[in-house]
Formats: C-alpha cells, structure tokens, sequence
C-alpha cells in the first residue's frame, strides 16, 4: 500500500511538471511565431528598406553649371572639362611603387610622393583618392596605356569654371570657388550639393548673385555596395538639370576698350543705353584673373591683391564711393527750374568767392567767371552761381532732386551689394554728423562736395534721366534661362520739357563750345556730337595760407592727394541714346583726364571699331594716335591718317 500511494504521489507531481515546461514551451513557441508573423507582416517593409540601404547607395551628381554670355553671345564664363587621376589604394599593391611609376608621367618630386602616402593612410582603402588635378589628354592616355603597371589607377574627369575673356569682366562676371564654412552654415541654402568634394559656388559678381540660377539641380546615382561600403555597379541614374544661362547686357568689345582706355588708372567707366536702360559697359580698372581664384590662390598671392594701394579686387562701378563735383550741377540748376526758384536768364555775378559767416567759399576759377546766367554757369561751371543757388533751394530740394536721379539710391542689379551712396539733408546731418546742419554744409552740397557720395553706375542713371526726361532703371541682364527681360516703358520726370531742354542745351555747350570745360573733348564729326559735365572733386583741404601762395598743381601731390577726375554725358547730343560716367580715382581734372576717356568710349561705341583720326580735332590726331599704338589696338601708327583732307 505504500509504494503504491508513493508511485501515485510521484505520477502526480511529474505529471504537473510536465505540464508546467509544457506550457512554458508553448508559450515560447507563440511568442517566436507572432515575433516572426510580425516581422514578416508589418515589419517586413521597414526592414526590407534596411537591407537595401545597407545594399544600395544614393550619390549627388553634380550638374553642369549654367553659362555666362555678352548681349552677342560672346561667353563670358563657360565649364571646361578636366581631366583627374585617382587612385583606389586597396588595388594598388604596393603604393609606394605606383606612386613612383606614376610620377613617370605625371611629375611628383619624392617630398610630394610622401605627402600623397600621409594622406592616403588617414582615408579608407577602397575610396577613390584625388592625385593629381587639370592633367593633359597625353597624360590621361599615358596612364590608360600603362594600366597594368599601375594597378589602382584610374584617369577621371570633371568640369572646371574657365573665364575666356578673363581680366576685362572679373568685377561684373565675378568667380566662383570652394564651399567655406560660411556657406555651409548659411540657413537659407541648404542644397546638399554643397557637400560634394570638389564642388564650387559663386563668391563675387553675377556668379554670386545668381548663384542658384546658375547652379541646375543634382541628379542621383543608385549603385550596389557591398558590405563593406565598397561599390560593386551603377544600377540606376538620374541625371542632374543643368543650371541657366545667362546673357548679359554688356558687350564684350566695347568692355575691353573700355578696360584698355582706362589702362593703369585706379578707375570705373558705366556705358547705359537711354532708351532702354541696358549697360552695355561696367568697367573698373585695375581688375585680376579670376581663373587663378578657380585654381585657389595661395596666402601669399591673395595678400599681393590686398597689399595693393589700388584694391584690384575692388569694384569701383558700383561700389567705389565719390564727391560728384560739378556734375551734379545740371540736376541741381533742374531743380532750381522745377521749383521756379530762378529765371534762366537772371545773371548773378561771380568774383571768384564768396563770404558767409567770416568763411570764404570759392570758385575754380580764382579771379571769377563775371556775370553769368543758368547755362553759362553750366557750361563753365561757376561754382559761386551754384552757392547762391543753394541758398534760394536748401537742403530738401536739393536732396529730393538727386534721389529723383537716381542718386542717394542703391541701385537693383544683380550684383552683389550696390551702394547706396549718400545724398545729405538736415536730418541726416543731425543724425551721423551729430550736429546741426550749417550753411557750409549746404553750399558745399550745391557743387558736389562735402558729404555728397556717390557711384559711377548712379551718375550714369542721372545722366540718362537728363538725357532724357524719363526715370530710367539699369538693367544687367538680358535674359535668364532663355527667358528675355521684358521690356519696359519708363515713366517721364515731373520736370517742365522747357527746362530739360535748356539743362541738356547747357551741357551740350560743356562739350562744344570754345568757353565751356570740356571743349577739348569735343568730336568735330557732326554725326556724333557729344554732350555731358566735367566734375573735379577735391579729397583733401586747400587753406588759406596755400591759396594766398598758390595752390599746388596735382600733379606735384602724392598720388592720393590729388583730386578726382569726373566726368558723365551722352552721345548724339540732339538726340541721346548713350549715356556715360568716367570716375578716375585722384586722376586730377575732370576736363583733362576724365572727358577724352569718356569720348573715345562713346566714339568706338557709335562708329562700331576703334574711331578714326578724322572725328578728333587736327590738333590732337597725332596723339590719340600714339595713344592707340600704346594701347596696342594698332599694329602701325601709319595705317591711320593723322591729316585729314576734309
């Protein structure tokens, strides 16, 4: 009886553990199932997109960036392809020994040999490695013939931004150069290209304003990797959208007169057609190569731009900040027309000074221009004419008259930040002079000094306001991705037609009369008439004590003493369609140094080649002559008459 109660006692017990690991098992088996349900139900997706991107790899491809032409089609900036030499470092045997072979042919010293080995060890060995950069087609060829010296080796290919006409657009055109931090962190472009090894952006000019337009969309490539990241096959790829061309306004020949005209002078030159405000010319001398920016200047080269006193790198058309002088006279008389403040032909007398308040204002002209009326005093430029006028206008008018030229208003092109200059009034004395305005303020406002600041590219937006009466608006860009600009009809100025025609009459007389400032610039060719203003702006003070034993001549001041020359017109001068502004940095006088470079721009611009010895007076052919065999836009001095028979 009691081994049987026992043999029951132990069934029982081993029969509720079996039970127990029974029902812990099956619950196991459950949970594996509906794991395994799971993953291949609603997981199945999730994990399936892991497993291809562990398999298959996406990469940017970078487009081709858009061109850059002239108003002809000349290109200004264009893509060149540029051939590479990589190499995989896994598939090379020994590195040492290829690199050796390889500088064979394409030259590396043994200093340059161990640099490339120092940076190979800190890269994975299966990425490919840049070598060597902008090789020959021979060198390409020669490393695909040794191929089998050279395991691991590979001739690639890229595009490099190339400026043909290099120096002559470097302000306008711009460059473009490798991504910095700066542009990385910049929150309103977040483009992933930005991150491609190699890959370059606009900096300066048009290239940097219209850098997004100009830079096209990335396409994809879809390629097999193995596990360890190493490519296996293109499977898929779609190609990038090339960026859009752009054609600008200028023209490329005149631009380059214009370069050469200005030659070594720290100076800017803006040609505007009138009619429907196109820049055909924004020119500042001296100007770089931006190819070598391309290339990436090293410390020492970049600090030669920034050691030079002349700032090539600096764009005086629309950025260089200057006293006008006297051309800003015609807007001023113009005002003084509008706001019926003076009759044309009151005369007003002119002793060479006057005095305010125990100070001496002076004329240009020490012993004084006599009695003179509205469009001698233009013609002639009386400076004392100008002070008395000031002081019937005061500062608004004058002020509100420059702006509605253009003037004291930052131009819109795209290019990057044009100035807005500086046209000054009551208000803006007290608030950066931290003083009350002065008569002296005012009257050195009415001849463009003080502090009246303004552009080359402004002046010539006044000019062609004047020329003619209308509110004419720059524009840089003629089309943009095939697109052509529209064109526009601009509004006319408030002003009286009677009184744009006298102020146009006056500054024609700057030009073509014995009296007026320009005279010597003059075309005697009756098709091309000239029209415009002299200006010559002082950059330094003249005491008294100088004037008494007469002031020095600039030419006899060091370089950056001596004033600026100025000078802005128009061409036909009974019917303008081409204004110009020539600002030459301590040039010295507007009328000697500034008009003949304004004249010869606008002569080559309208005869359409380099201007005949005929359109100049007989006295000044055989050296403007001389002057284009200097300029090496001549081979033979004699293939130009400098008589003429007419």
């Amino acid at each position: 009886m009691f081994v049987l109660f026992s043999n029951k006692k132990i069934r029982k017990v081993t029969t509720r553990r079996a039970l127990l690991v029974g029902g812990i098992q099956a619950a196991l088996v459950c949970a594996i199932g509906g794991r395994l349900a799971y993953l291949q139900t609603r997981a199945a997706e999730n994990y399936f997109n892991l497993a291809e991107s562990n398999r298959i790899d996406f990469r940017l491809v970078a487009p081709q960036r858009g061109l850059i032409t002239d108003r002809n089609g000349i290109v200004l900036a264009e893509n060149k392809k540029r051939y590479l030499i990589t190499i995989v470092p896994e598939q090379a045997n020994d590195l040492r020994e290829v690199l050796w072979r390889l500088s064979k042919i394409v030259p590396m010293s043994k200093a340059e040999i161990e640099q490339q080995l120092d940076r190979i060890k800190r890269h994975r060995a299966y990425t490919p490695l840049l070598v060597a950069d902008d090789v020959s087609w021979e060198q390409v060829a020669a490393v695909s013939v040794n191929s089998p010296a050279l395991p691991g080796v590979y001739a690639d290919y890229g595009s490099e931004r190339v400026y043909p006409v290099s120096n002559d657009f470097s302000h306008v055109v711009g460059y473009v150069g490798r991504v910095s931090q700066a542009n990385l962190d910049d929150p309103n472009d977040k483009d992933p290209l930005l991150h491609l090894p190699r890959f370059h952006l606009g900096k300066t000019g048009v290239e940097r304003s219209l850098e997004k337009e100009l830079r096209g969309n990335s396409g994809t490539q879809k390629i097999e990797v193995n596990a360890f990241g190493r490519v296996i096959r293109e499977l898929d790829r779609a190609e990038p959208v090339r960026g859009q061309d752009v054609q600008l306004s200028l023209e490329s020949e005149l631009q380059t007169f214009a370069n050469a005209r200005l030659g070594s002078e720290a100076a800017s030159v803006v040609v505007m057609d009138v009619i429907t405000g196109e820049i055909l010319v924004m020119a500042s001398t001296p100007n770089f190569d931006p190819n070598r920016f391309v290339k990436r200047l090293t410390h020492a080269e970049y600090q030669q731009y920034l050691d030079d006193d002349r700032a090539p790198l600096f764009d005086r058309c629309w950025q260089g900040l200057y006293p006008p002088g006297s051309t800003i006279k015609p807007a001023i008389a113009l005002a003084a027309l509008h706001h019926e403040r003076i009759d044309p032909g009151e005369q007003v007398t002119c002793d060479g000074a006057i005095e305010r308040f125990g100070t001496r204002f002076h004329c240009w002209k020490s012993y004084g221009h006599g009695r003179v009326d509205l469009p001698r005093a233009i013609s002639e430029s009386c400076d004392v004419y100008f002070y008395k006028l000031a002081e019937r206008l005061g500062f608004e008018v004058i002020a509100e008259t420059a702006k509605r030229f253009g003037l004291g208003i930052a131009p819109r092109l795209p290019v990057p930040g044009p100035v807005k200059g500086v046209v000054p009034d009551e208000t803006w004395i007290e608030q950066n002079v931290r003083r009350s305005p002065r008569l002296g303020d005012l009257l050195n406002a009415s001849i463009g000094q003080g502090y009246v600041l303004v552009s080359a590219l402004q002046l010539a937006i006044m000019t062609s306001r004047l020329a003619t009466g209308r509110v004419v608006v720059p524009r840089l860009i003629n089309s943009l991705g095939g697109t052509k600009a529209p064109s526009v009809d601009f509004p006319p100025l408030q002003d009286k037609p009677e009184g744009l025609e006298l102020i146009r009459g006056a500054m024609f007389d700057v030009v073509n009369t014995r009296q007026g400032t320009a005279y010597s610039s003059r075309c005697i060719d009756s098709r091309h008439l000239l029209a415009g203003k002299t200006g010559t702006s002082q950059v330094r003070n003249i005491s008294r004590r100088e004037r008494e034993r007469g002031v020095v001549q600039n030419e006899d001041l060091p370089w950056e003493r001596r004033d600026h020359a100025l000078f802005c017109g128009y061409i036909p001068g009974d019917k303008p369609k081409y204004a110009v502004s020539v600002i030459v940095e301590h040039g010295g006088s507007g009328s000697k140094v500034a008009a003949p470079i304004a004249r010869d721009i606008l002569l080559r611009l309208r005869y359409g080649h380099l201007p005949p010895l005929t359109a100049y007076p007989p006295g000044q052919r055989q050296k403007v002559a001389e002057l284009w065999q200097s300029l090496q836009l001549i081979d033979d001095i004699q293939e130009l008459p400098v008589h003429s028979t007419a």
